[in-house]
């Protein structure tokens, strides 16, 4: 574990149902569901912390890297369990990570991050955190 995630701080559990659509020709989920089962968390994550991504929000978070190690294959039917944690905040980032199981099985199939930007859509530009976030993630 790296000095930045031993610094992580857990922001939300959350449960995602496994479809059988989200399996490829081998029969477990196929790797790019991984990233949208880390999408799901990260927007119920900004929607609890009043950063929900909407067209009149003047600030917008958008990410500028992502990765995902997978571990164990995850099959249908199952419920993914996932944990998405925060590290120390920047001006205007924060880093984010998650650990995705299983439902009734503790260990650990895949493990991904996420640099999370705050942005003003109509510049481009980055803009400071937002103070809830700062907050949540302090």
């Amino acid at each position: 574990m790296s000095d930045a995630q031993a610094t992580r701080k857990l922001q939300l559990i959350t449960r995602i149902p496994v479809r059988w659509g989200d399996m490829d020709a081998y029969g477990h989920v196929n790797n790019t569901i991984y990233f949208r089962y880390c999408e799901q968390a990260r927007v119920e994550w900004l929607e609890q912390s009043g950063s929900a991504v909407t067209p009149d929000n003047p600030v917008a978070p958008v990410i500028i890297n992502a990765s995902c190690t997978f571990l164990i294959p995850i099959n249908y039917p199952a419920t993914v369990v996932l944990r998405m944690y925060a590290g120390e905040p920047g001006r205007s980032s924060v880093m984010t990570w998650y650990e995705l199981g299983v439902e009734g099985d503790e260990r650990v199939y895949a493990e991904g991050a996420s640099k999370v930007v705050w942005m003003d859509p109509r510049t481009g530009k980055s803009v400071p955190l937002p103070d809830d976030i700062r907050a949540k993630v302090s």
